[in-house]
């Protein structure tokens, strides 16, 4: 399988190549897609407006936190001193806190994650969208990011390529 799969990576450098010789001209353009989610003004706004969503779910956390440590220094100064059934409930008052922390601790950390992602997906299109309108103002050929973001319609010889890997197919199998 792994040979296979280097023979088709060598297979389509091997087709692609000649359209980068006949590819005098074409205007190349490469983006930065990391640095420019990091450094966007629409990235900063977004910060801003999650970290202001989930402030009052952080502060409520923050407290519940609070009051845990309270009742265990107050277990750790006076559970010598209190009686069996007293340090037993506050055992199990603290644990309930315990669990009640870690609940509400993977609650935020979900609902957040899937906040950022939703807020993180309307930020990569208005990165394509601007990317895509700055290649057209610019008359680019070809944009590439982490991937290919833009290629006009001359560039793009996907086409070719699987007519070339058909052909190539044909001539294998009548052999």
């Amino acid at each position: 399988m792994r040979h296979l799969t280097i023979i088709i990576s060598s297979l389509v450098c091997f087709l692609l190549a000649p359209a980068v010789v006949y590819a005098d001209g074409v205007k190349l353009g490469v983006v930065n897609i990391a640095y420019i989610l990091k450094h966007a003004p629409q990235a900063a706004a977004a910060r801003k407006k999650l970290e202001t969503e989930f402030a009052p779910r952080e502060s409520k956390i923050i407290t519940m936190e609070k009051t845990l440590k309270k009742q265990s220094e107050k277990l750790a100064k006076d559970g010598a001193i209190m009686s069996p059934a007293g340090r037993k409930q506050l055992e199990r008052k603290i644990l309930g806190l315990k669990r009640d922390v870690k609940r509400a601790k993977e609650e935020f950390t979900e609902d957040l994650n899937i906040r950022r992602n939703e807020e993180l997906n309307k930020l990569q299109k208005v990165v394509n969208s601007a990317v895509i309108a700055l290649a057209e103002e610019d008359n680019f050929d070809v944009i590439f990011g982490d991937n290919v973001m833009y290629a006009n319609k001359r560039s793009n010889i996907t086409k070719k390529v699987l007519k070339k890997l058909a052909e190539k197919l044909k001539k294998t199998e009548s052999k």
